[in-house]
């Protein structure tokens, strides 16, 4: 659980202190800039900026019993990151695995990607789709409803 919060907290660190640099300098309206602009990046690479996630084993449950894909993701990734903006407010309807809270999904990654944890992965009807194109998963999600 604290690796997902590690990135955040180190932009967080690094936006004070650059933030107090600039006050001390004498800028304080840069120094609001640059931290409002480091707590965005912290937001963002954040849990946060993710529906909830759920463990491996009741995604697939659930997924099993309405169709819907698993997206099996880690907070930081780029590519999750993509997928999750760009999928906007149909995200939501997707299981949602962070691997790096859940073993079990870091395992189920790993087994689909040559032991590699690369994400975003996504499972639709039992097959594993590494980093798809959003507009894919988007047409996977309308296909299940």
């Amino acid at each position: 659980m604290t690796r997902t919060w590690v990135l955040p907290m180190l932009l967080l660190l690094c936006g004070s202190a650059v933030a107090t640099g600039l006050v001390l300098s004498g800028s304080p309206g840069e120094a609001s800039a640059i931290l409002l602009l480091f707590v965005l990046l912290a937001g963002v690479n954040s849990s946060l900026a993710f529906p909830r996630s759920v463990g491996a084993q009741e995604a697939q449950c659930r997924s099993a019993l309405d169709g819907r894909p698993v997206v099996y993701w880690r907070p930081g990734c780029k590519y999750c990151l993509r997928l999750r903006i760009q999928l906007g407010g149909s995200a939501r309807q997707l299981h949602w695995v962070n691997i790096w809270r859940d073993p079990a999904g870091a395992a189920a990654v790993r087994a689909s990607n040559d032991g590699n944890e690369t994400v975003p992965t996504v499972i639709v009807a039992g097959r594993p789709h590494t980093n798809p194109d959003p507009e894919w998963v988007r047409q996977q999600l309308a296909r299940s409803a």
